[in-house]
């Protein structure tokens, strides 16, 4: 279980290309539970597809299985919740720092693509590999927690994909992009996309080792998205504002949005898009030559 944000379950993350099956193996862990003085293991198999941190899995035997005696039991376990929970980002950030030397050191353009699910992301990048891989290498990591839809279009758009399901995780995190990588055999002077989980939440507190952080919004989403999910905008570079053909049929205040944006990150740009009718598409591509150069 994910030490932060409480979602996920350890074993439940699979990583592939499409047609691949999802490769299981067993694995065993020991698990210590501490009772007032004495303390026993126990150990588990369980199924899974790659295996990574295992902070959050024990955190999750501590919550579902520890047992305190004594009048202080609840305040130790909050403190050993709040370690864990420090203990997996540090763990997530340092292998966020290694997988930024590691994309210097073989220049490799990453951008972390964030969103609510339906603003667009899979098909910005579907127009995105047919318009720009004449300028750059193009890969994509897609993360769902379910299927392999997204994977199985971003194939066929012409571009090498590998799909992380995370289960019931509703993010990716630095080590599921570590594998994937090594996966996807990302080559030198390329651009890897990765497509975080539709989410507005967790995505945004865990550094995967990207250059830049891009906040995808539809114009059907509401103005207001800013406000209600500001460590996502603080934690972006640019904010994409898609579907803006919609514009004439929706109650959409686009300047009160930018507004509410610049608020919680005065530093923020914007980029007005349609992907349906291509507006504003050549401004994304300049924006990703520049990064390119």
């Amino acid at each position: 279980m994910c030490g932060t944000c409480g979602c996920g379950e350890e074993g439940t993350v699979s990583i592939r290309k499409p047609g691949e099956d999802t490769g299981e193996h067993t694995h065993s862990h020991s698990h210590a539970h501490d009772h007032q003085g004495h303390a026993h293991e126990h150990s588990h198999q369980h199924k899974h597809a790659h295996s990574h941190a295992h902070e959050g899995h024990q955190q999750h035997h501590e919550s579902s299985h520890g047992h305190e005696h004594g009048g202080n039991g609840h305040h130790h376990r909050h403190e050993r919740e709040i370690q864990l929970e420090i203990d997996v980002m540090q763990k997530n950030n340092l292998l966020a720092e290694r997988n930024r030397g590691y994309f210097e050191a073989k220049q490799i353009l990453a951008l972390n693509l964030v969103s609510s699910p339906g603003s667009g992301k899979t098909s910005l990048l579907e127009k995105t590999i047919k318009d720009f891989k004449s300028q750059k290498k193009i890969y994509i990591i897609e993360g769902d927690q379910q299927t392999m839809n997204d994977a199985d279009r971003i194939e066929k758009a012409g571009a090498p994909v590998v799909q992380v399901n995370t289960g019931s995780g509703c993010h990716l995190d630095a080590d599921m992009i570590n594998k994937a990588v090594k996966i996807l055999e990302v080559e030198d002077h390329s651009l890897l996309f990765i497509e975080n989980v539709g989410n507005l939440v967790c995505p945004s507190l865990f550094n995967l080792g990207e250059q830049k952080r891009v906040v995808i919004v539809s114009t059907t989403e509401g103005e207001d998205k800013p406000i209600k999910y500001p460590n996502m905008f603080q934690s972006s570079d640019v904010c994409i504002i898609n579907k803006t053909d919609l514009l004439p049929y929706l109650d959409f205040d686009l300047e009160k949005m930018k507004e509410y944006a610049l608020r919680v990150n005065h530093q923020l740009e914007f980029i007005e898009i349609s992907v349906k009718n291509g507006e504003g598409l050549n401004k994304w591509y300049a924006w990703l030559k520049n990064l390119s150069l």
